[in-house]
């Protein structure tokens, strides 16, 4: 599992999208039981917090000790620092695992094994993320530009699974599908937009390689654009794939 965000841990506190309660929602009527959940790379535990408000007991692992530093504090929520595929948890101690915007970052097998171990009889796997934003045509074609003409060699190869949205990740589970399509609208200004465009791991690439920072090759470019509106609304279409694991097949 890659590190690509502790350098940036505060800002991405700050400026990440949270999650469409529809879909949230969504995944809680697939739970029978709510006694405990783990948040796997729960980033600044934005998940787990949400989460803390529905479970007895929240665990929430990440392999940054920074990002951590950041997250939401709640009372039932534990954070340990750990990797999604080595840590000491029980089999049979979750009722719901999930996993928000990291699931591109992991040893596939090696966690999906842990998961089939640590999910209880009746458990359910949750993986949630969000695609590229959309805005309108012109301020789209501004993102494009960075995300695709400028930052284009600087994204790692598992950036290619949101691309697909999550379409293609292996996912070895009795699959369990919404007939919505769900999405987060936030409304941000321009230079908003430029904070969360910051905490791209291919921005901090670039930077590392350049001494420079590529959103400032766009900020221009995106104010004009942009108009005299002070905030749009940033559409993040939702990423979901939902199932129990294949142990609870009858015979398996």
């Amino acid at each position: 599992m890659k590190d690509n965000f502790s350098k940036q841990a505060d800002a991405y506190a700050r400026f990440r999208p949270t999650y469409p309660d529809e879909a949230f929602d969504f995944i809680l009527s697939t739970v029978k039981a709510k006694d405990a959940a783990w948040d796997c790379g729960t980033g600044n535990g934005q998940l787990a917090a949400k989460l803390s408000g529905h479970f007895t007991s929240v665990f929430a692992t990440d392999i940054s000790e920074k990002q951590l530093g950041n997250a939401v504090k709640r009372d039932n929520i534990q954070y340990i620092v750990a990797s999604a595929e080595e840590n000491s948890f029980t089999e049979n101690q979750f009722d719901l695992v999930t996993i928000a915007q990291a699931i591109h970052w992991f040893n596939f097998d090696n966690f999906y094994a842990k998961v089939r171990s640590v999910l209880k009889n009746d458990g359910i796997i949750a993986v949630i993320g969000y695609a590229l934003l959309e805005i309108d045509e012109a301020t789209d074609k501004v993102v494009q530009k960075l995300y695709t003409d400028i930052l284009g060699p600087y994204w790692d190869k598992e950036r290619e699974y949101i691309n697909k949205r999550y379409t293609t990740i292996p996912f070895p589970f009795d699959e369990i599908k919404s007939d919505q399509q769900f999405a987060q609208i936030m409304k941000w200004s321009a230079d908003d937009l430029m904070n969360y465009m910051n905490t791209w791991s291919a921005v901090q690439h670039y930077i590392e390689k350049n001494n420079s920072n590529p959103v400032e090759l766009i900020a221009e470019e995106l104010h004009r654009t942009w108009g005299n509106d002070p905030k749009k609304n940033i559409r993040f279409p939702t990423l979901l794939r939902i199932g129990k694991s294949l142990k609870q097949r009858p015979g398996a």
